[in-house]
């Protein structure tokens, strides 16, 4: 009884002391990171969330693909909410981003109960859980625990996966990052119910790949919706919805698009072309003969990893004072 005690008690240290290791090491996020300094920390970034989200809806795919944009490039560490000159916020790939004032007045409110307390990284985090609910998706327990970057440049946004990305390319970024497979397809899904604008796909209409025609792989009824919505030499800003007949709303329609050659991006109908992320889109599809997998439980999963991406604690980071700003 002695001995194993005493081993239990072993283990127990060693357990510990792992913990506090990856804790030093910048992934000692956790839920409830804030319940005794901050607890309303939840409740505040929900409702005005919320309150956003009833004026803009598009406020809520904007929140996430925010949150994406963030984790990718210095990790999820708020960097991607800096102003200034040649920040990420500057970048190409960001300059379509919403919800900036979303996160500020979260920020604003929470500093008025705790000041000094709550990242602007993780107000980010708990605004993207948020929105994806309010878009009629699953809920999880957001880890919490991240300090705020000191760095912000428009040319670290370089790792950023593109619209015309390969399988092979995105597949390398997302496992540069820690992803997996299985995380591109689900993450990919899930951030499709926004908009992207005309100039990010028009070319696959009119003569891609200089060939004088449309991309072999659009649906044909589906193209002539696209080229309607966005003609030849037209307007390349005009927002379309990326997942066609399911905008902003959360499901596992954008699937089946991409079975029926009807994804808007390149990069995301390349995913059917694919025999491992096909194999994986045909289980969230419920292909017979095939392990099925559940979206609404994997994209949590999913989320959760991609929100602990060289996330900063301790003295790594600063908690800021305004989100747009380093203090």
């Amino acid at each position: 009884m002695g001995l194993y005690f005493n081993q239990r008690l072993i283990l127990t240290f060693f357990l510990l002391l792992a913990a506090l290791v990856t804790f030093s090491q910048g992934q000692g996020t956790r839920p409830g990171f804030y319940a005794r300094s901050c607890a309303r920390v939840e409740s505040i970034v929900q409702s005005t969330v919320k309150s956003h989200f009833n004026s803009n809806r598009a406020i809520a795919p904007g929140l996430l693909r925010m949150h994406f944009h963030d984790c990718f490039v210095q990790g999820c560490d708020g960097s991607i909410l800096i102003d200034g000159v040649d920040t990420e916020k500057t970048a190409g790939p960001n300059l379509l981003l919403r919800g900036y004032e979303v996160i500020d007045d979260a920020k604003q409110q929470l500093e008025a109960v705790c000041p000094g307390v709550v990242s602007c990284a993780d107000i980010l985090a708990l605004a993207a859980r948020d929105s994806v609910v309010l878009a009629g998706g699953p809920s999880w327990a957001v880890p919490t625990g991240r300090k705020d970057g000191l760095v912000s440049l428009a040319s670290d946004t370089s790792n950023l996966p593109s619209f015309t990305d390969s399988v092979a390319t995105q597949t390398q970024k997302f496992e540069a990052k820690g992803l997996n497979a299985q995380d591109l397809v689900t993450l990919v899904g899930g951030h499709t119910i926004g908009t992207t604008a005309c100039q990010f796909f028009s070319y696959r209409l009119y003569n891609f790949t200089s060939t004088g025609g449309p991309d072999p792989s659009i649906d044909s009824s589906f193209l002539s919706t696209l080229q309607t919505l966005c003609p030849q030499n037209g307007n390349g800003s005009r927002r379309v919805g990326l997942d066609n007949g399911s905008e902003n709303r959360f499901d596992n329609s954008f699937f089946a698009n991409l079975r029926d050659g009807r994804a808007v991006l390149e990069s995301d109908q390349m995913l059917w072309n694919d025999n491992t992320t096909k194999s994986l889109v045909q289980r969230y599809l419920g292909i017979r003969g095939l392990l099925g997998l559940t979206f609404s439980v994997e994209f949590g999963r999913s989320m959760i990893k991609m929100s602990n991406i060289e996330v900063k604690t301790g003295n790594q980071g600063q908690i800021r004072n305004v989100c747009s700003s380093i203090n």
